[in-house]
């Protein structure tokens, strides 16, 4: 019996413990057969799926039909492969991008088939809602425990810290090592108004494993703390604790998108009453350790 957490070198997966963390040379999510050979050769009984082929917004805006292809043949064979050697449980990452454009606030699992999703990355974002079709599907026909989780904005060691394909806060660690490198100003895209939800890898993976032994759900299990951090806010820490005392600047040509886009963690606080989320200051603290520590192999 093993759990195998898949893109188990990612930043989620890495977060994960698990008997299994086999890379791209060793198993090919791509190709089904060999898919389910490494699930009965590895007597696998738990599956923490967490692979996919990911993107800054300029890369799923132009590569909308790869996106699309790939992640949809991904998950499809890591689901089918799953029922075929008759895994017990499995867990599956979706990302808050499933839910539609015009969705109300908070975000809520009820919503995510309500409508499209935003234009700019609507081929991933339609491939990962098929993972809570198809998880459903084979729990109706043939009673397969699979369940979806969706957090919220991730962060933490591991992180993609390449500027065309990061996420907000790998992007402005980056930014403001390169403004002290240089002697010039932290500029920020945007007013540095808005408000997101932010949640350290090392509570994702914590929630992640109580989940798989846990929740037995379809629907589907969204991640979030208790409270929106401003991205000002993020901006200043970054640059506390990288000891930038430059300047930072606000570059409010570019857009905000919306002011807050809070979720419905209801779900989670029910469950885990007395979970304790890792600080943004701390774990700011531990992922840009991390980085420096780690420079010469992050992805960037």
């Amino acid at each position: 019996m093993s759990l195998l957490v898949t893109g188990g070198r990612g930043l989620v997966g890495s977060a994960i413990e698990a008997d299994l963390k086999p890379t791209r040379d060793t198993l090919d999510l791509m190709d089904l057969d060999a898919t389910v050979a490494y699930i009965e050769a590895n007597d696998v009984t738990e599956i923490i799926h967490c692979a996919a082929k990911v993107g800054g917004i300029k890369a799923n805006m132009e590569q909308l039909g790869e996106f699309f292809y790939a992640n949809m043949i991904l998950n499809t064979n890591v689901l089918e492969a799953a029922r075929k050697c008759g895994v017990t449980k499995m867990v599956s990452f979706m990302s808050t991008c499933v839910f539609p454009d015009d969705a109300t606030y908070p975000l809520s699992a009820d919503q995510i088939h309500n409508g499209e999703p935003h234009p700019s990355n609507y081929a991933y974002a339609y491939a990962k809602r098929m993972l809570d079709v198809q998880s459903r599907a084979y729990r109706d026909q043939y009673g397969c425990n699979f369940v979806t989780v969706i957090p919220c904005n991730i962060y933490g060691p591991h992180d993609n810290f390449d500027l065309e394909n990061s996420h907000v806060i790998p992007a402005l660690i980056r930014k403001c090592e390169t403004a002290m490198e240089q002697d010039t100003e932290f500029v920020i895209w945007g007013s540095g108004k808005p408000w997101r939800e932010f949640m350290y890898v090392g509570d994702v993976a914590e929630v992640a494993t109580w989940v798989l032994n846990n929740y037995d759900s379809p629907v589907p299990f969204i991640m979030s703390p208790d409270e929106e951090v401003q991205i000002s806010t993020i901006a200043q820490e970054i640059a506390t604790v990288m000891g930038f005392e430059g300047a930072i600047v606000y570059d409010d040509s570019y857009p905000d998108g919306q002011l807050k886009k809070p979720s419905d963690n209801s779900v989670l606080k029910q469950h885990m009453p007395h979970f304790e989320f890792t600080s943004i200051q701390d774990g700011l603290k531990k992922a840009i350790d991390w980085y420096k520590a780690n420079k010469k192999d992050v992805r960037s």
